[in-house]
């Protein structure tokens, strides 16, 4: 099964206890789709500018992953500059410079067109509803949001929302969405707005999945049962190098395992939040998206072993 992913391709500055680095390959469809490259085909959509060189296409191309829908135009690609020397679980933005990005129209090529799967990255929400009317057929949509979308652009994303499988967001993003400060309260408020399944990731923390009746069909069509939440747990690190993909590379693996499977069952959903969070450990260990490009399945394989073991009585 195939994944497009639709989202900033970017560069990023960060500094964090660790050190700093500059003009690092970064971006959420970057993180994204990295992440989900070691379990299913995936393809970008994105824009960048005359300073994303053929060696930074080489990082995606490398992994198999399908970059002709990466646009290339005049100007500097997007560029963020972050802090994590305050605090490494929030990262203080420093600069923003859109660039090339402030135009961004994402175009679907036509061989994109018989995408299983389409991941909504973190964008304008009318672009978002744009990507998703013109990819009707796709098995499974998910989608992401932020703080600034959600507190300024509310009619907006809420047109996204009732069309998302399944939203993906942090855990102040939910309570912010929901105006509700007990996050149970705020997932069935969330859910009532659209999406069929809500993630909320906690960073360090781990991720809960929150399922309305729509969540799973059975074969014949009709509802499933609705499920209790579900928590995956998060790897205790020695070191957090660079948090910044953390939550990109989380949905990349949740997102990419569950478009490896024959079948959406609950079972598969679950044990994709647990790659979710192996994929956005791996992700911080080092800046920017060093780590995700050194891995080997098996090492992913290894350590969604080790999930199990920290997370079972038996």
């Amino acid at each position: 099964m195939s994944i497009l992913v639709v989202g900033s391709v970017a560069f990023d500055s960060i500094e964090t206890p660790h050190g700093r680095v500059d003009h690092v390959l970064g971006g959420a469809a970057t993180f994204f789709a990295l992440s989900a490259s070691y379990f299913t085909d995936v393809r970008v959509i994105g824009v960048v500018g005359e300073d994303f060189t053929a060696e930074n296409e080489a990082v995606l191309t490398r992994r198999g992953i399908d970059t002709r829908g990466l646009e290339h135009v005049a100007g500097k690609s997007f560029h963020w500059t972050g802090s994590y020397l305050k605090n490494l679980n929030e990262a203080q933005t420093l600069k923003t410079e859109l660039n090339v990005f402030e135009t961004f129209a994402p175009k679907i090529p036509a061989a994109y067109e018989n995408s299983d799967f389409l991941f909504l990255a973190n964008i304008d929400p009318v672009l978002q509803a744009n990507v998703r009317r013109q990819m009707p057929n796709v098995k499974m949509v998910c989608g992401d949001t932020m703080n600034y979308w959600i507190h300024d652009h509310r009619e907006n994303l809420n047109k996204v929302l009732v069309g998302l499988d399944a939203l993906l967001i942090n855990d102040g993003e939910a309570k912010m969405l929901a105006d509700d400060s007990n996050l149970l309260r705020a997932a069935e408020k969330i859910l009532a707005t659209g999406p069929k399944t809500l993630v909320i990731k906690h960073g360090e923390y781990g991720a809960t999945a929150f399922f309305s009746e729509r969540s799973f069909l059975s074969r014949d069509g009709k509802p499933g049962l609705t499920a209790v939440p579900f928590r995956a747990p998060a790897l205790p690190l020695d070191a957090v190098v660079d948090p910044t993909g953390a939550g990109d590379s989380f949905a990349g693996g949740f997102f990419g395992y569950l478009a490896s499977q024959p079948e959406v069952t609950p079972g598969a959903f679950k044990r994709a939040m647990f790659y979710g969070g192996v994929m956005g450990s791996f992700a911080v260990e080092k800046f920017g998206t060093e780590r995700l490009q050194q891995l080997s399945r098996e090492e992913i394989d290894r350590r969604f072993s080790r999930f199990r073991e920290i997370s079972h009585l038996d």
